[in-house]
């Protein structure tokens, strides 16, 4: 007789961990409370563009992202290294001499970072290509800006390149977050690149559940978990509309719903967040950031600008450009979608004096309070495990290992590993 389990959750986590499950032979069912499966990875369609939730890019050379996706299926569309620097009247790249040698004298030429930074750049990618990405995790830690301080980088790198390119990774333009974050990114931008697929960051999610479905896991979305009831024999999970007994359950939910659900209060679930735009700009031109992504040096609002169809046309609509917008001040969250426009447009015609940006037209917004679980200094030394979800509950999600499409992907994988041993 076959083990049953179900997985809390559909998303990238949880999707992963029900496939390993049904490798093993287990019977899984996914409930997934929205319409469709992905959590926080997924996109959609608003006049004939791609749009992803929030902006999100997949680093090809994480461990869990090489070890559960296709990626030659993904069709995947890279970014050059590095950076476009903006501010008012002044563009300068900034990239990785090393991955994109064409940039050399460019980066080499650019006075926004001084020639000793660039030095000591190139020894910070020398050191950490020696480390292996589980390390990172277990070395002492300090925020990102005392460590740089540490190792020598000027206060103007910081603020012209570090600030605005490490804040929108880690949502956190103070670089207050823990360096564990900067080591193992940094890394992963050495040895690989960051990339969309071709259809949308959505098409991740898809590839795992088609994945899942195909070892034999059953996906239920627009059902809702309400209630676990942990027995001796079997654990009850309760949903809108029946309830169950399962040899085990996987809680691959955000944190504040798992943590409701299992009653652990380690779970963290302070969060740092953002707001993102994108944009249609009719027929127009190139930024001709060379498939970068446009920082902003002179200001916060946005802190960066992506040309996202100059990365992966197939996002966008015939010609038309499409642009995304990231704004990380908390007080944005309460300011108008309009004014937000404001800003943008306003940074892009101080950026390109040249040119104007009167038919920007907005296409979505999306106001993300909880796009991470907050990172400082020393958080990772006391993540819940994966089997700190109770009797007979597992915990499946980033917070159980570091906020990224990678933490959530191997502790999908960790949580599958830990039913199948205890059974």
């Amino acid at each position: 007789m076959s083990r049953s389990v179900v997985v809390v959750g559909g998303g990238l986590a949880g999707l992963v961990a029900a496939r390993h499950l049904a490798e093993e032979g287990v019977d899984v069912t996914v409930y997934e409370q929205r319409e469709t499966v992905g959590g926080r990875v997924r996109s959609r369609q608003r006049k004939g563009c791609t749009l992803d939730y929030g902006f999100q890019v997949l680093f090809t050379a994480y461990p869990a992202v090489q070890r559960e996706l296709d990626l030659d299926a993904l069709d995947l569309r890279p970014f050059k290294p590095g950076a476009v620097i903006a501010r008012p009247g002044q563009r300068s790249v900034l990239s990785d001499p090393l991955g994109d040698p064409k940039a050399t004298v460019e980066s080499l030429t650019n006075s926004e970072v001084s020639f000793t930074d660039k030095l000591r750049t190139l020894a910070l990618r020398q050191d950490l290509s020696g480390r292996d990405y589980e390390s990172l995790l277990e070395r002492p830690d300090a925020s990102i800006r005392a460590w740089l301080r540490e190792w020598g980088f000027s206060e103007r790198y910081l603020s012209n390149f570090i600030a605005p390119f490490y804040g929108g990774i880690t949502l956190d333009r103070s670089l207050g977050t823990s360096k564990r974050v900067f080591e193992y990114t940094f890394k992963a931008l050495s040895d690989g690149q960051s990339a969309l697929p071709a259809g949308g960051m959505g098409e991740i999610t898809r590839q795992l559940a088609a994945r899942a479905a195909e070892a034999g896991a059953t996906i239920e979305t627009g059902e809702a978990v309400t209630e676990l009831k942990p027995k001796r024999r079997h654990a009850v999970v309760v949903t809108d509309e029946d309830r169950r007994a399962v040899d085990a359950v996987v809680v691959a939910t955000p944190p504040q719903v798992a943590a409701r659900l299992t009653g652990n209060d380690e779970i963290p679930t302070e969060g740092v967040g953002c707001v993102t735009q994108y944009y249609r700009l009719p027929g127009g031109p190139p930024l001709d950031t060379g498939k970068r992504l446009l920082l902003n040096a002179g200001g916060t609002k946005p802190n960066t600008v992506v040309p996202i169809s100059e990365v992966a046309p197939e996002y966008a609509s015939g010609d038309d450009l499409l642009l995304n917008a990231t704004f990380l001040d908390e007080d944005l969250f309460d300011t108008s979608s309009d004014e937000l426009v404001d800003h943008t447009r306003e940074a892009l015609e101080s950026w390109y004096p040249e040119r104007r940006f009167e038919d920007l037209e907005l296409l979505e917004t999306d106001r993300i309070p909880f796009a991470q679980f907050a990172q400082p200094p020393g958080v990772h030394d006391s993540l819940p495990d994966v089997r700190d979800g109770g009797r007979r509950t597992y915990l499946a999600g980033e917070y159980t290992e570091w906020s990224s499409i990678q933490g959530a992907m191997k502790s999908g994988r960790k949580a599958a590993e830990a039913v199948v041993e205890d059974f």
